[in-house]
Order: C-alpha cells, then sequence, then structure tokens
C-alpha cells in the first residue's frame, strides 16, 4: 500500500470548513478507500449507490437522511441524480437544528456531469482525486519509469509485472466505456468511443482538430466535440486552454489535447513495456504529458493554460498562482536549452518564472530567469521558486 497522507489531509481541511464535499475523480484512484478512512462502509452513514441494499435503503432520502448525524458518505452518487434536491434541502438547514448531518459525496464524473437537473453550486466543495503522483511513489528512476510507463491508477502502479498491469488497464478501459459511460447518460456505442479514443490517443500533446477525427469516424465535428466532452468530464482527457490577449500577435485559439493517464495512453498506443516506450514514435508527447500532468498535481496553480502564435512561438504550460505567472517548458534531454520560442514567451507574457522540466538528475540556471529542473524535482519542499 502507498500512503496518501496529503491527500487525507486536504479532505480533512475541507471538512472543518464546509457542509458538503465532492470527491471527484475516475474509478479505481482511490475515492472510496479514502472515505473508509473517515466512515466505515459498514456504518448506517454509508451508501454504496452500487449496492442495490444501499439504494433500497435510499428509496426514500429525505427519511433516510434527516436523522443522521456526524458525516454521511454517499459513494457513487451518479446513480441517483435526484439525490441533490433534497442534499440541498439538507445542506440548507439552519445552523440551530440540532440534527444536522456533514456529506461526503463521491463521483466518477465533473458535478456538471453528474447533476444534470440540480447543482449543488455555492453548497459543495470540490476535492479531485487522481492516481498515484511522484510525491506518493518516491523519486527513485524505477519509481519514475513505472509511473509513467503504467500510470497512476493504483493497482496498474501496483501489479507484480508489467504484463499483468496493461490487462488490468484494457479491462478498465472496457468497463469505462461499455458500463461507466452509459451510467452518466453518455451513450455512444462503445466500439465508436475506443475508436475515437485511440485517435486521440494519436493525436495526445497536439492542438486540437476535429476536422480529421471527425472525417475518420464519418460524422460531424460537433459530434466530435461531444465526444471529447464525454473524456474531459470523466477525467480521461485534458483540455488544456489556450491563454490569448491582446499582444498584437495572431495567437492560436485552440485547447492542446492530452490523455491524463499516461497507462491508459499506453494501453491504447499497444505499449506494454518501457523498452517499447522508448522505441514509439510517440514517446516525447508521452513524457511531455506525463510530466505536465505531474507539475499540475503537484503545484496546484488557480488555473493552467497553454500559448502559441501562427508565427510559431509557444510555452507548454503557464500556470497562474495569484498575481504570479510562471512557465514551464517540457524537454527530454539530457542537456536542456532556451529556445528562441522561449525567449518570445518570457517577454510577452511578461512570466515571472520560466523553469524546463527535464529528465535529469541536477537543477541549475539556463540564463536570466530560466532554470533546468528535474522531473524528481518536482516533490514538495524541492519545487524551485514560488512554485508551492
Amino acid at each position: 500500500m502507498i500512503a496518501r497522507t496529503d491527500l487525507q489531509n486536504r479532505l480533512c481541511q475541507l471538512l472543518t470548513s464546509f457542509r458538503a464535499v465532492e470527491l471527484v475523480g475516475p474509478r479505481q484512484v482511490g475515492k472510496t478507500t479514502l472515505a473508509r478512512a473517515f466512515v466505515a462502509p459498514d456504518s448506517p452513514n454509508y451508501f454504496d449507490l452500487e449496492n442495490a441494499a444501499a439504494r433500497r435503503r435510499l428509496a426514500e432520502p429525505m427519511a433516510a437522511l434527516v436523522p443522521l448525524n456526524g458525516l454521511v458518505v454517499i459513494d457513487e452518487v451518479q446513480h441517483m441524480p435526484e439525490l441533490c434536491e433534497v442534499l440541498r434541502v439538507l445542506i440548507d438547514r439552519p445552523t440551530h437544528i440540532q440534527r444536522k448531518g456533514q456529506y461526503l459525496l463521491l463521483g466518477s464524473a465533473t458535478p456538471r456531469a453528474m447533476h444534470r437537473s440540480e447543482s449543488l453550486l455555492g453548497r459543495a466543495v470540490t476535492l479531485e482525486v487522481t492516481g498515484f503522483n511522484l510525491n506518493e511513489v518516491g523519486a527513485d528512476g524505477d519509481a519514475v519509469h513505472r509511473l509513467w510507463l503504467r500510470g497512476g491508477f493504483p493497482e496498474a502502479f501496483l501489479e507484480p509485472d508489467d504484463a499483468v498491469s496493461a490487462h488490468w488497464r484494457e479491462a478498465a478501459m472496457q468497463r469505462f466505456l461499455y458500463s461507466d459511460l452509459p451510467q452518466l447518460g453518455m451513450n455512444v456505442p462503445a466500439p465508436t468511443m475506443l475508436r475515437f479514443w485511440q485517435m486521440a490517443a494519436q493525436t495526445h500533446g497536439q492542438t486540437w482538430n476535429a476536422a480529421p477525427l471527425a472525417r475518420s469516424l464519418g460524422t460531424s465535428e460537433t459530434t466530435v466535440r461531444r465526444y471529447l466532452d464525454h473524456l474531459t468530464q470523466t477525467f480521461m482527457v485534458r483540455q488544456l486552454p489556450p491563454w490569448f490577449e491582446n499582444l498584437g500577435k495572431r495567437q492560436v485559439k485552440a485547447p492542446k489535447l492530452y490523455l491524463r493517464d499516461s497507462g491508459l495512453l499506453h494501453a491504447l498506443l499497444g505499449v506494454q513495456t518501457l523498452p517499447q516506450l522508448l522505441a514509439h514514435p510517440l514517446c516525447g508527447a508521452s513524457w511531455t504529458g506525463f510530466a505536465l500532468e505531474q507539475v499540475l498535481r503537484i503545484a496546484k496553480p488557480d488555473s493552467a493554460w497553454t500559448w502559441s502564435t501562427h508565427a510559431g512561438a509557444r510555452l507548454d504550460l503557464l500556470m497562474l498562482k495569484g498575481s504570479q505567472r510562471i512557465g514551464v517548458e517540457f524537454q527530454r534531454a539530457d542537456a536542456p536549452k532556451v529556445t528562441q520560442s522561449m525567449r518570445i514567451a518570457q517577454r510577452d507574457l511578461k512570466l515571472d518564472a520560466l523553469y524546463v522540466v527535464y529528465p535529469g538528475q541536477h537543477r541549475f540556471a539556463l540564463s536570466d530567469g530560466v532554470q533546468a529542473v528535474p522531473l524528481w524535482a518536482l516533490l514538495p519542499g524541492d519545487l524551485p521558486g514560488n512554485m508551492p
């Protein structure tokens, strides 16, 4: 087992301040394990909505929930979207009422996708649970390569060998396509969605362009866009939005597409071992996406963007933290270097700091305002400058 102390501490902090917390993320990343550290699964305050008995207990949700004190866990809340109307009433109860529960809601999609009829906006705070990150698995070379190859799903990462891990990921994708998406009301034929997902994997790290994917699938760009949104709302894909402002330059206004879990990316590409990955044409794009996810999970910026111009200048990642603008470039090279494109981004975006993340061993200054940072240095306490 790998302890997820930081995640547990963050949840504790939220529960001290909010009546309801939505714990969201893809299946099998550890949401249930985390919730059971707070409420035992055999407690009357625990409802697993994948269990028919639990759903029967909530057949009359108001009558079932009103008497409960303390923290109430509702796992896979998307199975009963009508619960949100009841929860809104319960959360809004006056503070002087003696029986006043607190709610931890677990779901496998974004709140917007789960709560189609009633929003808990302003009543619940959201905490996203992802797969393992570098802080949790350690920074030695074997752990980093294993995390990159297998991805962060705990079972995929912890399997005894690469072949078993690959089988687990393939089975997980099948469950996702044939079961999870339909339960969320995202009714796309599983073979069609698999083809789209495989094509999206081939464009990993590239600027989104719906036209060629629509032609390949024999459908419209609007339909392809809907498929992309389904994968985004279920935490499978990250659409990194474009940053643009009035710079007197023609800037690209389409997002970049990244598959969020490198292990699922490799399963879709047919890659099972590290030698296969290192020889694959998308190895560089895979490493960039993996490193980008690690930066975002550990740095936790207020917002994250990509930036590029039609003249060719670009920045892989722009993070906003308070009033600061932090730029990050990813270079899978032994000797990272400052490019003209980086200089343009540093000047035009008025960056407070610019970091080049690379798979080396040492942190050093490349030039004024630019540092090379090895991927292992993304651990808390080792993050450079003002990156928290």
